[in-house]
């Protein structure tokens, strides 16, 4: 979910062309002769535009998942609503069965005729009487249980329901997981391409960066003024300060963008939801110029990455595979807007 991207958004179109071209040109020798190697600069755009690209599948994959979990729940709790309805129908059953022999057991007499045979008129009577009363309660429990199994079919029904959903979404995961995994080997392809030099100079560029851009995951502590909540969510965040990123991740020990404000948050006693545009949607919309700590910070659009304001035009944030939790200047990408929890 959400990797930081630099300030200036990369071409598609570009990298479609060098994505379709990277494996033959790195990796592939033509039958003629072997295609240069594209230049650290280059591979160095091409693993940014990748590890862009899996950002909208995994922002997908986070909200599928809570979706699963949540029809997983809803189909176990209608599977167990089977099993009970089920026992209460058995339970009727049985009941019912001393209640029919009993009604039934003198039922090829006719009435006049047992009457006439019973040696006390009165006992009988009271037999009768009683055997209306089985019947009525019989009757009950009949209407009883035709509604009881009504229900248990609806359940049932239910249950199914859930339970194909469940599997839509896993398949779903699936394939959203396949796409993001596909885009991260295609990256770590082009960086394996790389001689141990070019590794080193790629690297000491991306230092370079990250110094210029004012970007430090360096190890921190917070001594603002925020306080409460809000204070102890920015702690959190200042101590997962150099944990990875990790796509998918909530913690403890890596994070994906809203993995890392929402476990802040929650750490603060406020649970968010999961995804990035759950947590714009759920949150109270702030100007920038009323910006304090604590507050989620959105960049680009409200669904593509977010982190957590500390103060001083900074946020911390989970950036993107291959980097780790950092501090960040709000303009080192495009601010979109922010909430607070």
């Amino acid at each position: 979910m959400g990797s930081h991207r630099r300030p200036k958004p990369p071409s598609r179109s570009r990298l479609a062309v060098l994505a379709a071209t990277a494996g033959t040109v790195s990796l592939l020798p033509t039958q003629s002769q072997a295609a240069p190697k594209p230049s650290v600069d280059e591979v160095r755009q091409q693993v940014e535009e990748l590890y862009e690209e899996a950002e909208a599948p995994t922002e997908e994959y986070n909200a599928v998942l809570v979706k699963k979990e949540k029809l997983q729940k809803e189909a176990k709790r209608a599977q167990e609503r089977v099993a009970a309805q089920q026992q209460e129908i058995n339970e009727l059953r049985e009941e019912m069965g001393p209640l029919a022999a009993a009604q039934y057991r003198d039922g090829g007499l006719d009435p006049s005729v047992r009457l006439f045979l019973s040696s006390d008129p009165d006992d009988y009577l009271d037999e009768a009487e009683r055997a209306d009363r089985l019947s009525a309660r019989q009757v009950s429990m009949l209407s009883s249980l035709e509604a009881r199994q009504r229900e248990l079919a609806q359940t049932r029904a239910e249950a199914v329901k859930k339970l194909t959903e469940v599997e839509k979404a896993r398949k779903r995961l699936g394939g959203t997981k396949e796409e993001i995994q596909g885009k991260l080997r295609t990256a770590r392809t082009l960086l394996n391409s790389l001689t141990a030099q070019q590794r080193a100079q790629l690297e000491e560029k991306e230092a370079q960066a990250d110094k210029a851009a004012g970007n430090s995951d360096s190890p921190a502590s917070y001594n603002g003024p925020a306080s409460g909540r809000a204070r102890t969510a920015v702690e959190f965040a200042y101590a997962q300060l150099g944990k990875p990123y990790e796509w998918g991740s909530t913690g403890p020990n890596s994070f994906d963008c809203s993995g890392l404000t929402g476990a802040a948050w929650r750490a603060a006693g406020v649970s968010l939801p999961r995804t990035v545009q759950e947590q714009y949607s759920a949150g109270r919309k702030v100007a920038k110029s009323d910006l304090q700590p604590g507050d989620i910070i959105y960049w680009y659009d409200s669904s593509q990455h977010n982190g957590l304001y500390i103060g001083n035009g900074k946020a911390i944030h989970a950036p993107r595979t291959g980097k780790n939790v950092e501090i960040t200047p709000l303009g080192y990408m495009p601010y979109f807007a922010a909430t607070r929890p």
